[in-house]
Parts: C-alpha cells; sequence; structure tokens
C-alpha cells in the first residue's frame, strides 16, 4: 500500500468507532473520569465548562442506561464509574445501583456546569474535580476523545492545547472527492474489511430498536404494516425505517452501541444504514457493500474535515451525503454519477440547522436519508443541479467548500440564537 492509502485507513479508523449513547454528554463524562482518575478519589465537588456547541448538544438528550435526560447524570456518572480507557463507551459499566448513587450526587448539589465564553474550539469540555484540598484538571478539545490538557494539584502532566486541535498534515492527508472515490474502490478488500463491523453494530442497533418506546418511535412507525398504503413496501421504507429506528435508540440513552462517525453516532447511522439496506434489497455482494461503506464514511469524514466537529449546520446533511455516494456506487454509478450525486444533495438541505441532539433527530435524520435516495436517483438518470443555481459550483470539491462555509462560518449567528432560544424556553411540560 502507499504511504497516503495507510493514512487514509489510519484516519477512517480514527474516526469510525464505537460509541455508547450521544458523544457530547457522553465526551463530558469522559473529561469528569479522567478528572476522577487523576484525583484518585471520589470528589466532593465537579465543575464543569463547556463551549456552546458542547452544551447544546447534550441538554435534551437521554444518558445510557439512565432512564434520564441530560448532563448531571452523566457527570455523576463519570465521576462514580467512568473508565477513561473505555473512551465513548466510558458509561458501559453502569448498573440501576449506580445511577441511584448518581442521582444522590445530584441531589447534593455537587456538580456546576457553566458556558465557556471565549474558547478556542467548538469542541471544548474542562473538567475540576476536587476533594479536600486536592484538585485534578482535564480538558477535552478540538475532538471527543482528545486530551490537552491534564494536571493534577499545581502539576502539569500533559498541555498540548493548541497542538492538537487540528491533526498535523503527516496524520491526515489531503483529500479530494476524487481520491476518496477511487481509494474506496481500488483499495486492497482485506485492508477495508473492518468497515463492515460499522454495518454490523448500526443494524443490531436498529433491530434492538424495533417493537420498543425510544424517543418518538419513528423507526418502529415507519416499520408497521400501515404504512404501506401510503409509502409502499420497498427498499426506501427499510431504509427510512432502519435508520430512524437505530437513531431513536440511541437518542434515548439506550445501552447499545452504534459505529459513529466523526465524532457522531447519528452521523455514523446517516452513513451506514441507508448504504446497507439498500445492499440488501438488491442483493449486492461483500465486495460492493465494503466498497460502497467505505466511499460513504470517507465522504463523511473528508466534508467534516472543513466542517468541523460540531457547528450551526445539521450533521445529517454531511452523513446523508455520505450515504448518497455509497448508494449511488451500489446502483453501479461512477465517479460522475458520485459527484452530481453530492452536487444535488448540497443543493437541497443546505442550511438546516442543529438544535442540538434530542429524540427529534431522527425526522432530520430521516429527512437526510430520503433526500439522498433521490439525490442518487437523480444521479443515476444523469440529472445533476447546475452550476448557474444557487451554491453549487462546476467543482465539487467547491461546492462542499461552499456548504461547510455556511456551515461553520455563516450560520455563527444562528447558532448563537438557536442556543439562546433552548437556554431561555419557558417551563414546559414533557409531551410523552
Amino acid at each position: 500500500m502507499t504511504q497516503t492509502e495507510r493514512q487514509i485507513i489510519d484516519l477512517v479508523k480514527r474516526e469510525v468507532v464505537p460509541a455508547i449513547g450521544c458523544t457530547e454528554p457522553i465526551a463530558v463524562a469522559l473529561c469528569v473520569a479522567k478528572a476522577t482518575e487523576l484525583l484518585e478519589k471520589q470528589p466532593e465537588r465537579i465543575d464543569v465548562w463547556l463551549s456552546a456547541n458542547v452544551l447544546k448538544n447534550a441538554m435534551g438528550v437521554g444518558i445510557p442506561g439512565t432512564g434520564m435526560i441530560g448532563l448531571p447524570i452523566a457527570i455523576a456518572l463519570g465521576a462514580l464509574i467512568g473508565k477513561s480507557a473505555y473512551a465513548l463507551e466510558v458509561l458501559k459499566d453502569c448498573t440501576p445501583a449506580l445511577v441511584e448513587a448518581g442521582k444522590r450526587y445530584i441531589e447534593e448539589r455537587r456538580i456546576d456546569v457553566s458556558l465557556k465564553k471565549d474558547c478556542f474550539s467548538r469542541l471544548y469540555i474542562e473538567t475540576r474535580v476536587s476533594a479536600g484540598s486536592e484538585t485534578a484538571l482535564a480538558v477535552i478539545a478540538g475532538g471527543h476523545t482528545e486530551f490537552v490538557r491534564l494536571c493534577r494539584n499545581d502539576q502539569v502532566l500533559l498541555d498540548k492545547e493548541l497542538a492538537t486541535c487540528m491533526a498535523t498534515e503527516e496524520e491526515t492527508p489531503g483529500l479530494t472527492l476524487r481520491t476518496v472515490y477511487d481509494f474506496a474502490c481500488t483499495a486492497p478488500l482485506e485492508e477495508i474489511r473492518f468497515i463492515g463491523e460499522s454495518a454490523r453494530l448500526n443494524k443490531e442497533a436498529a433491530e434492538h430498536s424495533f417493537g420498543k418506546e425510544y424517543g418518538h418511535c419513528l423507526g418502529c412507525i415507519l416499520s408497521q404494516t400501515p404504512r404501506q398504503h401510503l409509502m409502499g413496501e420497498g427498499p426506501l421504507s427499510r431504509i427510512l425505517a432502519y435508520t430512524s429506528a437505530a437513531c431513536d435508540a440511541r437518542m434515548a440513552g439506550a445501552m447499545v452501541p452504534v459505529m459513529s462517525n466523526s465524532g457522531s453516532g447519528n452521523q455514523g447511522i446517516a452513513a451506514t444504514l441507508p448504504v446497507v439496506i439498500y445492499a440488501e434489497e438488491n442483493r449486492c455482494d461483500e465486495e460492493q457493500l465494503l466498497r460502497a461503506l467505505m466511499l460513504s464514511h470517507l465522504t463523511v469524514i473528508y466534508i467534516k474535515q472543513s466542517l468541523g466537529r460540531l457547528s450551526a449546520l445539521c450533521g445529517c446533511v454531511v452523513a446523508a451525503t455520505g450515504s448518497a455516494c455509497g448508494i449511488t456506487l451500489l446502483m453501479g454509478g461512477a465517479y460522475r454519477e458520485v459527484t452530481y450525486a453530492v452536487q444535488n444533495m448540497i443543493a437541497n438541505l443546505t442550511g438546516m440547522i442543529c438544535d442540538g441532539a434530542k429524540p427529534s433527530c431522527s425526522l432530520k435524520v430521516t429527512t437526510g436519508v430520503s433526500t439522498a435516495v433521490l439525490s442518487a436517483v437523480m444521479a443515476m438518470e444523469g440529472r445533476c443541479v447546475s452550476c448557474v443555481e444557487g451554491i453549487i459550483e462546476e467543482d465539487v470539491d467547491r461546492s462542499i467548500r461552499n456548504l461547510t462555509r455556511i456551515g461553520s462560518e455563516a450560520m455563527d449567528k444562528t447558532d448563537r440564537m438557536v442556543l439562546e432560544m433552548m437556554t431561555n424556553k419557558e417551563k414546559c411540560g414533557r409531551a410523552r
């Protein structure tokens, strides 16, 4: 293999990893767990400072194994049972008894969560734990598992904040959609076989969700017989049902792992399940599926490199763009058709806001995935939104940059307003 191919494989293995629960509160729990390990005793107090984007994504989502929503229980359990070696599966040892202990921790008002202003990364988590005169500090920034500062009392154990917020050129290959496509189509099959684990994990998460009361039960609704009268029984219905079901379970806090992409379980789900279900429905062979999954996941990673891990733009836009590419490849499309699918996605879904991680994310994921199928179908018919229309350019990579500039720059004010709306609501009762 060439050096570039090896770099790409290493990149995918870093970005496509198992996670239990929404990655923002789980990353907070991970940071608390690390600080507690440094303290070497149970904290008497935990202070947490978060960037606005982390706070937004952690407010309304279920925490695995707890039946509870939001940061306090994630923080409490991070201190009580979290193991930093588990990374984004940090709370997998949770039990009902430990949840009760976590509730007592919260009731004793040991936890304080604040917004961190003017932090250098959209993904920023700072945790200080203390017991008596002893303190420990842990900071995650840039990536959900990227520790950039560790301290115990006055001793600095790690300090690499600015150096690690972005990967170096040696670690991250320069990608274009063409290099992504060529790699997915030509890499040795044995070297990319690991991507098949995303199909297993995410399909199991969806099947775990069917028949259960998770979130808004969108996956169950779409999988029930009455839908056939409106939507028909076919690949699209099954794609939507499986994708939304996995998202339902994850957002509700089901204790099931999913394969994430670029720090997001929903992105991993949306990049995986549409491709898997289409391949099953059309009896594609293993090599076709693995190459389509690699194309999907690597496209998401490529787009996220310029968008950033957290932004005002809903991640389902990016993840569904990856699945549009994978489905197009399974349909027999070549590079031209893949570029058409990407252009069609950008022309359609750019601007969908992210208003935090929550059960209704399954609605947005389903919107993105249905648009992915539509974009692939158009692409295979030789139909593509042209460069005289809106933000689309002749060069697909420039269209991608337009998408990511809107999400990372132009929507900054939108992001601030969304957080303001979320944190200043009048008290409301739960609908369910």
